[in-house]
């Protein structure tokens, strides 16, 4: 759904034709230019909006323009109408931005502003953007968001903010830096012969010096009390009189004013100001809707409501237009404020329940919504916030609506157990896992009484996919398969949106067990109904389902596709989940030889993950990228990404990582030639791979093809093609260790038929120089001469790669006198060095030579002990007794 704007936010306010120019604080605002921002802040009616206002009209820059409300205390909406801002005035801003900020579970704040900032950075005109009215926003995530934009505010944007209360934003840093313009209270007032000025222009009377002193003085230079003072003194007969008789504080004055217009006008306006104070903003049509009024404009009594607007504006009566066109305006703040006071509370429902329907009718649900909540009206509040067919939730409300929940008392909720739902729902959309279970028990408890019809079996049907939900951030298969089977038996047909969530849970359960053909139906089931009704989030989960099975089934192009799909789907910046796309396309990378574009992508699922509570993608991309320091024989710095994995795992509880981090360690004890703890790690785990290769490292090839057997026959049973080619690999590797090349040669004959359609080269690349010798012979052979040359050419290469390091597989023993040279004592100190698992820049470091040297060393001792990589050269050194 497209969120719908108001654009009249977005506009510059006009000009009063009585308007006083102020060049000084114009030449103030001009010499801040070149800072980051300016801070205009000050009580309510100091003419701040009023001063930008005519300064950007002589601004030799373009003007963005925002108007801010209370609505706009939910992120999504305030950066939504920032895109829209920023497009106003041309900005280079990518639409995909939109997206993201209506979906379920939008990204983080400073996530979104980064591509906001980039936006900018491409636009190389220089520009202003003001916030207006900013003490409206008290949503700290907002402050925040701000404080990041101004940290990385491109130099061809100026910020300017007006408030009256200071905003919650480093200022002193900014002050500090000669960064920040600041215009306040005592800036703002007006002088003597501004306030002469103001009110000729305003009265169009002549008053005397001492009158205008009298009122300057008494108003403090305050441009609302003097425009008060104006429009009062217009009806006055003895301005000697009234002119004494204004006094009092601010507070007092305003009232006293306040009530002199308002007494002074007619009843049908009276009325009308009244009704119409509910709205934040007005247009004709929206008042007479919510007075109810007939449009006839026969008379001025029963003048249409943009008739009466107009009226308003020509009287000065507070009121500021929005537009060019005289359609939009809004009240005077210290004036909206002072007519709700005087509002009779039993009328207020019902303008604000008939705004709500004209809203509603004009296709802005939002607003509809706030208007309802402000009736207290929770029926039609929970109706409009439940949607037609989509509700407000899934549409990017989540804020406002849980605003709402969160103000109700719990025998509100009782009454309507489908709040209670709701808010569960909404609990799970903020990731506040821990908090969703005890709002389910509570719908429960009212249900038990409620009797049976159709909207209760859907209420039982939703708890019982929220619950499934809950089971996937667990891992939990067969929790999600009895709650999701639950949900579906219960959830009414035309509950599309919950009933597709249900079915993506269902297919993740089955994926969990290891049933890979249901997993593939439920997820296609899933993506055909989420793209049919427009469910962004369980389209994308979905399709990362799909993803994983491709990838299991050796696809791994077709799984690419997926998850590249999925990634123009999240947009830019993209949504968290797609953490798991860019953790797929880190695996295939790194399967393809692209390590640069495995770490990449690996970098940034480890990124978006970060943006999950209580999940364990962080740790999932952790292992992946220990695994990249292994593969690059980077292996303390492996060692170390494990440890603060496993750390972390066990202090959450992500009990499903906890053997793949363990199978992680097992490479790098192997690497370290600490063969015992790795058999041990493997062993404690049930780890059979693990095992597999710490047998191969002792030497014990028997062994090895014994587990490997086993794990070759449960593969092939359960039809899992990506476990099958892992160990067929492995198997061939053993077999040529164990002297038995002919099967060695026909398992890896069948392994490449498996691996060539999609591309398999670090499967084979892993298993080190047992399985490049046992390539050559294939080639030798005649074995599909094309592939078999790449993944030599490709062993070639990482040969060439001086920190690459494969498994430390024994190596037959080579007698002493093999050594062609002794090694020197500094070779051997490098020797020992590498042995250890310190990558060359470490040894370069550790040394204090330079990493052209350490290369250097390296070269010769592999020449010395014929060989041609670091785990070749350790295992070589410990057979010849020189470690």
């Amino acid at each position: 759904m497209t969120t719908s704007i108001l654009y009249t936010k977005l506009y510059i306010p006009p000009l009063r034709p009585s308007l006083v120019v102020r060049p000084r604080l114009i030449e103030r605002l001009n010499k801040g230019l070149p800072g980051k921002l300016t801070l205009i802040s000050a009580s309510a009616g100091f003419g701040k909006t009023t001063l930008v206002s005519h300064w950007l009209t002589s601004c030799e820059r373009k003007a963005a323009w925002l108007s801010l409300d209370e609505a706009d205390n939910d992120y999504t909406r305030f950066l939504t109408y920032l895109f829209a801002a920023l497009q106003s005035i041309g900005a280079n801003m990518d639409e995909r931005i939109i997206g993201l900020l209506q979906s379920p579970q939008p990204p983080p704040i400073e996530t979104i502003l980064t591509a906001f900032i980039q936006g900018i950075t491409i636009n190389s005109d220089p520009f202003v953007l003001v916030l207006d009215d900013y003490h409206l926003i008290h949503d700290r995530q907002i402050d925040h968001g701000l404080s990041y934009l101004i940290e990385h505010q491109p130099p061809q944007m100026h910020l300017v903010i007006i408030t009256r209360a200071d905003p919650g934003l480093s200022l002193a840093r900014l002050r500090v830096r000669g960064q920040l313009t600041e215009l306040r209270a005592a800036d703002l007032r007006f002088t003597s012969s501004e306030a002469a000025e103001f009110l000729s222009r305003e009265t169009g009377l002549t008053l005397t010096d001492e009158h205008i002193t009298a009122l300057a003085t008494r108003t403090e230079g305050w441009a609302a009390g003097l425009q008060l003072a104006a429009i009062s003194v217009q009806g006055s007969n003895d301005i000697d009189s009234f002119v004494k008789s204004f006094t009092g504080s601010h507070r007092f004055v305003t009232d006293y004013l306040m009530e002199e217009v308002l007494e002074q006008q007619p009843e049908h306006v009276r009325t009308f100001l009244l009704g119409t104070s509910v709205l934040d903003r007005l247009c004709g049509p929206l008042c007479d809707a919510v007075l109810r009024r007939e449009v006839r404009t026969d008379s001025i009594g029963q003048a249409s409501g943009q008739e009466i607007l107009e009226y308003l504006e020509r009287a000065n009566l507070f009121l500021i237009p929005l537009d060019q066109e005289r359609c939009w305006y809004r009240y005077h703040h210290l004036f909206v404020d002072f007519l709700r006071q005087r509002l009779p509370g039993s009328s207020t429902p019902s303008y604000h329940l008939h705004a709500s329907s004209w809203y509603e009718e004009h296709g802005l649900p939002l607003e509809a919504f706030h208007h309802a909540a402000a009736a207290n009206d929770i029926d039609r509040t929970a109706y409009l916030a439940e949607g037609d067919g989509m509700p407000l939730l899934f549409r990017g409300a989540v804020a406002p609506v849980m605003n709402w929940l969160e103000s109700l008392p719990s025998k509100e909720m009782d009454a309507r157990p489908a709040l209670w739902v709701m808010y569960a729902s909404g609990l799970l959309m903020r990731g506040e896992m821990s908090s969703v279970e005890s709002k389910l028990i509570a719908a429960e408890r009212v249900l038990q009484s409620a009797g049976h019809n159709d909207k209760v079996h859907d209420l039982i049907g939703h708890i019982a996919s929220i619950r499934a939900t809950l089971a996937v951030s667990r891992h939990q298969a067969e929790v999600i398969m009895s709650e999701a089977r639950r949900a579906l038996e219960y959830l009414h047909p035309d509950n599309l949106p919950v009933r597709t969530a249900t079915t993506w849970t269902l297919g993740y359960a089955y994926q969990l067990l290891g049933n890979r053909a249901e997993a593939g139906k439920a997820y296609a089931e899933a993506l055909a109904n989420s793209k049919r009704i427009g469910h962004v989030m369980i389209t994308m989960m979905a399709a990362l389902g799909l993803g994983l099975i491709q990838e299991s089934d050796n696809q791994l192009h077709v799984a690419a596709e997926t998850y590249r799909h999925v990634l123009e789907m999240a947009g830019d910046p993209p949504l968290p989940a797609a953490c798991e796309a860019h953790l797929g396309l880190a695996r295939l990378c790194y399967e393809w030889n692209d390590l640069e574009g495995a770490q990449e992508h690996g970098q940034r699922s480890v990124k978006l993950a970060q943006q999950f509570e209580q999940a364990d993608r962080v740790v999932a991309g952790e292992v992946f990228l220990a695994r990249m320091n292994l593969a690059l024989g980077e292996v303390s710095q492996a060692a170390f990404i494990l440890a603060r994995a496993d750390h972390l795992a066990r202090q959450i509880s992500f009990e499903r990582q906890i053997p793949r981090i363990a199978a992680a360690q097992v490479s790098v004890l192997l690497r370290h030639g600490n063969l015992a703890a790795a058999a041990q790690l493997a062993q404690q785990h049930k780890l059979p791979l693990g095992e597999a290769r710490a047998h191969l490292a002792r030497g014990d090839t028997a062994a090895a093809l014994t587990v490997l057997a086993q794990i070759r026959q449960e593969a092939e049973a359960k039809g899992a093609q990506d476990e099958r080619l892992k160990v067929m690999v492995l198997q061939a590797a053993a077999l040529y260790a164990h002297g038995d090349r002919l099967t060695a040669v026909q398992v890896l004959a069948d392994a490449l038929t498996m691996a060539e359609p999609s591309g398999f080269i670090r499967t084979f690349l892993d298993e080190g120089i047992y399985m490049q010798r046992l390539l050559r012979e294939a080639a030798a052979q005649g074995i599909m001469v094309d592939y078999v040359g790449r993944l030599l050419t490709e062993f070639e290469g990482e040969g060439l790669n001086q920190n690459f390091a494969p498994p430390n597989y024994s190596a037959s023993p080579v007698p002493a006198e093999a050594l062609i040279e002794p090694l020197s004592e500094r070779e051997l100190e490098v020797l020992r060095l590498i042995a250890e698992g310190l990558s060359n820049q470490e040894i370069s470091e550790r040394l204090y030579i330079a990493l052209t040297t350490v290369k250097g060393h390296n070269r010769i001792i592999f020449d010395k002990l014929q060989v041609s990589r670091r785990t070749e050269a350790v295992a070589r050194a410990r057979t010849l007794g020189l470690l």
